[in-house]
C-alpha cells in the first residue's frame, strides 16, 4: 500500500488535487481537518490557545476565531511557533492513527495520499513513499488568497513567506503539480502521475 504526500505552498490546489486523486480511488486524509478534529469545543487544544494567546480568540460560543488568530500568528514568527508546538503534535498522531487503521482494515491495495501542508517544514518527509508538490505562480497565490480568504496582498504576501519557497519543495518532490490553469488541466495532470505513484495499478 504505497503512502504519498502531497504538499505545496499556501494557495496553490493541494485540495484540489487531493480531491482528484481521491475521485481515482486514492483514501485521503488531510493535515487541516485533523486540526479542525483536534480544535473540538472545550477540548484541549482551545484551552491551551486561549491561556497563550488570550481568551479573546476564541468566540463567544468558545470555537477558535480562525480570523484572529490567523492575524496573529503570520504577524509574529514566534507566535506562530507557539501555536504549532500546541497543535502540530495532535494533529501528526491523529494522522499516524488514520494512516494506520487504513493500512490495518484496507488491505494492501489502496493508495493513500496525506495532505500536508508543512510536510517539509516539519519534517515528515520520512512517513512516505513519494511525495507530491503542488504548485502555482506566486501571483496567482495572491490572487487566490485575496479572493478566498478577503486578505489584502501584504497580508497574502506575509502568509506564503511563512512556508518555505515553493523552489525549495520543488526541488525534494517525486512529483511536481503545476496548477496555474484549470481545473481541466489540474486534472490532467493529476492522470499523468496517477500510474507514476502506484506502477502496478492500470492507467486510465
Amino acid at each position: 500500500m504505497p503512502l504519498i504526500g502531497l504538499t505545496g505552498g499556501i494557495a496553490t490546489g493541494k485540495s484540489a488535487a487531493t480531491r482528484l486523486l481521491a475521485q481515482r480511488g486514492a483514501i485521503t486524509f488531510s493535515a487541516d481537518e485533523a486540526a479542525r478534529a483536534v480544535l473540538v469545543r472545550n477540548g484541549p487544544a482551545l484551552r491551551r490557545i486561549a491561556q497563550e494567546f488570550g481568551a479573546e480568540m476564541l468566540t463567544p460560543s468558545g470555537d477558535l476565531d480562525r480570523a484572529r488568530l490567523g492575524r496573529t500568528v503570520f504577524a509574529d514568527p514566534e507566535a506562530r511557533q507557539k501555536l504549532e508546538q500546541i497543535l502540530h503534535p495532535l494533529i501528526r498522531s491523529l494522522l499516524r492513527a488514520q494512516i494506520e487503521a487504513a493500512q490495518r482494515d484496507l488491505g494492501p491495495d489502496p493508495l493513500i495520499v496525506v495532505e500536508i501542508p508543512l510536510l517539509y517544514e516539519g519534517g515528515l518527509e520520512t512517513w512516505f513513499d513519494q511525495v507530491i508538490v503542488v504548485t502555482a505562480p506566486r501571483a496567482l497565490q495572491i490572487d487566490r488568497l485575496r479572493t478566498r480568504n478577503g486578505l489584502d496582498a501584504a497580508e497574502a504576501s506575509r502568509r506564503i513567506a511563512a512556508q518555505w519557497p515553493l523552489e525549495d519543495k520543488v526541488a525534494r518532490a517525486d512529483h511536481v503539480l503545476v496548477n496555474d490553469g484549470s481545473l481541466p488541466q489540474l486534472e490532467a495532470a493529476v492522470k499523468n502521475i496517477w500510474p507514476l505513484l502506484n506502477p502496478r495499478r492500470k492507467t486510465g
